[in-house]
């Protein structure tokens, strides 16, 4: 989780220290409140003896205009991950997750941020994993899951953009490592579709 929270701050000044110019040259218009979903694919790797799932993430944001604050527009983010296109070979993981999110829109580029929390579940290999002690076989643990993550849309049309995210999710409770927890990292691309509302000002 260190590493996620490294990186996740590198990007957030590199997002908060763009060019206030390409801003200006490319004015995008703020809502009072802004709905959207997404769902994207990719690959999740587990942080746990090399495995690595094939993923779907959906999940959906409301951003609050009125409170835009130095460029950042924040809100609300829900999602959920599950590894349905391949649970890989040493374990599956799936979570549900809810937090805050913040975003810069920079003409049809929204470069954003999020910090998350929620549940999670892992599913271990078939013939389960035995904790670091070789005494229990686990086939299944639950987990408090805490996540850091950037990412960005780009505008295709006015209400679906192209969606790029990296999400660091960090699983509290894994007896079967040594640490007793496991970071896993995930990179997805899907789309994102936002819903209509009225324009209230340009930044």
């Amino acid at each position: 989780m260190k590493i996620g929270i490294r990186v996740t701050t590198l990007l957030f000044l590199l997002v908060a220290a763009f060019p206030a110019a390409y801003s200006q040259d490319n004015e995008t218009v703020v809502r009072p409140l802004q709905l959207s979903v997404f769902g994207t694919g990719g690959a999740t790797y587990t942080g746990i003896e090399g495995g690595r799932n094939i993923s779907i993430t959906a999940g959906g944001d409301a951003m609050f205009g009125l409170l835009t604050y130095h460029g950042f527009l924040p809100g609300i983010e829900i999602r959920g991950t599950s590894p349905a296109i391949s649970k890989g070979e040493i374990d599956s993981q799936q979570n549900f997750l809810g937090g805050l999110k913040a975003e810069r829109h920079y003409g049809k580029l929204h470069p954003y941020f999020d910090v998350l929390f929620g549940r999670g579940e892992i599913d271990y290999s078939k013939a389960g994993l035995l904790n670091p002690q070789k005494t229990i076989l686990y086939e299944k643990s639950n987990s408090n899951v805490i996540a850091a993550g950037v990412g960005f849309d780009y505008d295709v049309f006015s209400s679906l953009a192209l969606k790029v995210d990296v999400q660091f999710q960090d699983y509290s409770t894994v007896p079967v490592t040594t640490s007793g927890s496991a970071t896993a990292t995930s990179f997805t691309i899907g789309a994102t579709y936002r819903f209509g509302f009225r324009d209230s000002r340009p930044y």
